[in-house]
């Protein structure tokens, strides 16, 4: 905020008193003409001024010839103009002392040799003055608790206003959020476009600020004030409300982000996937697994300890319940004896009482055997969430059905509570609805149903985890001394790359680097055969792909032939290591995202880390447990537990080397562009890094 009395540029903007409409029209259907429609009908109390030299008056209201004929600063201007008159405009407004305008028109104009594009000059110009901009190429937006509707196009006016804020770069998914018919309660909804000047970290952060904010939505294609984001997350995790993402352009890079494999395996979407993991925001696919994640999570309730519990009327649609909730990833809650036991008392012979429950037998008594059970289930200490999963097709009785049963048994418990229909289309929008009235969420669909109590659970998780204590492992100088050697700018060898690792806490391979063959039996002798032996030219990044890397050489013949070859092709300078005993190959590895700063992977190891593409990626530093939850995730975790008579690897140890690298990341992450350490070979008396690839930041 700013000094008392006084409002921010984006306050004048999403809680303007006064708006100008520049290019305002009488003419029906123009955009001109629904933004002085959207203000008057959707309740604007402040003042309207439309501004057009062509007209005397627009839907009642006294028009204007130009901004500055208006005579005092407006909060807001709506540029409701084409690209070629948004400069003079956009200066008038500023001119005028306007606080903030809305931008419809994309700002493109042909390209010309030495003039900066419009976009720039439009951000200069509102920068200057001071302004908040929404756009360009946006929709506007809509605050509905305090009817401010900066709107081109037609929404509804009778939209529900609730605790869902929603903030969009895609125009589309904005228009249709505040079209829901499932009383979907925003009290914001703002189409971001282009970002020229307003980002949706500072919409996000001003929907934080407000009371009625229960949970956040957003559609976004790219974060472009990261700081601004990362603290608008840390604010939300403060006051507790739930962030639902669904990003969108989860393709790599065209370019290469940099030559190790940690860099090609983040990709575009590395950076989000570790930044909503570490502000435990909810990411979804599609826009009914917003809509359903926004519903639950708006109903206000948290989970407690335990899994899911589900009630049906279909046996066939309890099995559906069981599979998708294994492919969604949603844990079903381990009932006690004592539950099943009350279940067993109620329902009627030959259903077993267990969860999922199929509570429908004759269908007597059908009012007491389903709360009963229901009451049963929500008592239960392991039981973190129920679902009543009954598809809402239209009851004849309302006030006798399930709907009557649900909403007698939601009101006697506090743990997170929903109507899950399989079908959204066999749906009764009048029976939902009168669930929704008692504040019950209406799931509609299967797996985008099960996906909003996943993430209740992932958000109960995230919020439960500790915060991060400790600092550096390394003294101060080690760091200093590593921070100077990367700022050299000269290339890294292997060795070098390992003993970073090292003074880090990274278990690494003993190696040693020789320029002769005979030096390279003498060190061979002294480790004790078999041995592997890798070129050490420099500028060979991956030396697999050069037929560099000699594995189980056992004896001096063998030594020498290997030796021999590697010097032939790529000159004399190897290392010479002792052989790990065989275990499952992880590669870890740090990549600097230009955005997000240092991201540490987790992933397949050897020649797998490029075929599978399994990795995780993570913000450091890291504990324990997040380090082991990252391994958990991968697809190939369950060869850490050993397969076909092969023991167990060590896990403890592993996570141990994930939280040790998370610290080097976090310490001087800043000066490396990458660090591959591919393979860490684990195995059940540890793990061990056998390679190291280093490349320093470019500057």
């Amino acid at each position: 905020m700013t000094p008392e009395g006084e409002r921010t540029a984006l306050e004048r903007m999403l809680e303007a008193r006064s708006v100008a409409i520049v290019g305002a029209s009488a003419r029906e259907g123009s955009v001109g003409n629904q933004s002085v429609v959207e203000l008057v009908e959707g309740g604007f109390e402040g003042a309207i001024y439309p501004v057009n030299p062509k007209y005397d008056e627009v839907l009642g209201h006294r028009a204007f010839g130009s901004l500055d004929a208006i005579g005092e600063p407006v909060d807001l201007v709506i540029l409701a103009v084409s690209n070629a008159q948004l400069e003079e405009q956009l200066r008038l407004a500023a001119d005028a002392g306007a606080g903030s305008a809305v931008i419809f028109a994309s700002g493109y104009e042909e390209p010309s040799a030495g003039v900066p594009p419009l976009t720039e000059r439009l951000a200069t110009i509102a920068r200057g003055g001071g302004m908040a901009v929404c756009g360009g190429n946006c929709m506007g937006f809509a605050n509905l608790e305090r009817r401010v509707r900066a709107l081109g196009f037609y929404e509804p006016k009778d939209a529900p206003v609730g605790g869902v804020t929603f903030l969009s770069h895609s125009g589309s998914a904005f228009s249709a959020m505040i079209h829901n018919d499932r009383a979907l309660g925003l009290n914001l909804a703002v189409s971001a476009g282009q970002e020229f000047v307003t980002t949706v970290a500072d919409y996000l952060a001003y929907s934080l600020g407000l009371e009625s904010t229960k949970a956040v939505g957003l559609f976004i294609e790219t974060v472009r004030d990261p700081d601004g984001f990362r603290e608008a997350l840390a604010i939300a995790n403060e006051r507790d409300v739930p962030v639902v993402a669904l990003k969108v352009g989860r393709e790599e890079r065209t370019r290469e982000l940099v030559a190790a494999h940690s860099g090609a395996l983040a990709g575009e979407d590395g950076a989000y996937e570790a930044l909503f993991d570490a502000y435990g925001v909810s990411r979804v696919e599609s826009l009914d697994e917003i809509g359903d994640t926004l519903a639950l999570f708006a109903a206000g309730r948290r989970a407690g300890p335990g899994g899911l519990a589900s009630v049906h009327d279909s046996g066939g649609e309890r099995a559906l319940m069981v599979d998708a909730a294994a492919q969604v990833g949603v844990p079903f809650g381990e009932i006690s004896d004592e539950t099943s036991a009350r279940m067993e008392a109620l329902l009627d012979p030959g259903l077993p009482p267990v969860n999922p429950l199929d509570f429908w037998g004759t269908g007597r008594d059908a009012h007491e055997i389903v709360t009963g059970c229901v009451r049963a289930l929500l008592e239960d200490p392991e039981v973190a969430a129920l679902a009543f999963a009954v598809d809402l097709t239209s009851e004849e009785y309302p006030d006798m059905g399930y709907i009557a049963m649900a909403r007698e048994t939601f009101s006697e418990t506090d743990k997170p509570y929903a109507m899950l229909s399989n079908f959204s289309s066999g749906i009764d929008r009048g029976d939902a609805k009168l669930l929704e009235s008692d504040g019950i969420p209406v799931l509609e669909g299967t797996l985008t149903g099960l996906a909003a109590f996943k993430h209740l659970f992932a958000y109960r998780d995230a919020r439960a985890r500790a915060p991060i204590t400790g600092g550096s492992p390394v003294a101060d100088q080690v760091r200093s001394r590593w921070i100077e050697r990367l700022s050299s700018g000269e290339p890294f060898d292997e060795l070098e790359g390992l003993a970073m690792l090292a003074d880090y806490g990274v278990p690494v391979v003993e190696s040693v680097r020789v320029g002769t063959l005979e030096d390279a039996i003498v060190a061979a002798e002294r480790i004790g055969f078999p041995v592997a032996v890798k070129t050490a030219a420099l500028g060979v990044q991956h030396k697999s792909d050069v037929g560099g890397v000699r594995l189980g050489v056992d004896d001096s013949p063998s030594l020498e032939d290997a030796y021999t070859d590697l010097e032939r092709r790529l000159g004399p300078q190897v290392t010479v290591a002792p052989m790990v005993p065989a275990g499952v190959e992880i590669a870890l590895g740090i990549v600097r995202d230009p955005q997000f700063g240092p991201l540490v992977l987790v992933g397949a190891g050897g020649v797998l880390v490029e075929v599978l593409k399994d990795r995780k990626l993570a913000m450091p530093p890291l504990d324990e447990v997040q380090a082991q939850s990252m391994v958990d995730r991968l697809a190939i975790r369950p060869l850490l537990d050993g397969v076909r008579g092969r023991p167990a690897a060590n896990l403890d140890a592993l996570a141990h080397a994930v939280v040790a690298l998370s610290r080097l990341a976090h310490d001087i992450g800043n000066h490396l562009e990458a660090l591959d350490a591919n393979p860490i070979i684990c195995g059940p008396s540890g793990c061990v890094a056998v390679d190291a690839l280093v490349i320093p930041r470019r500057l």
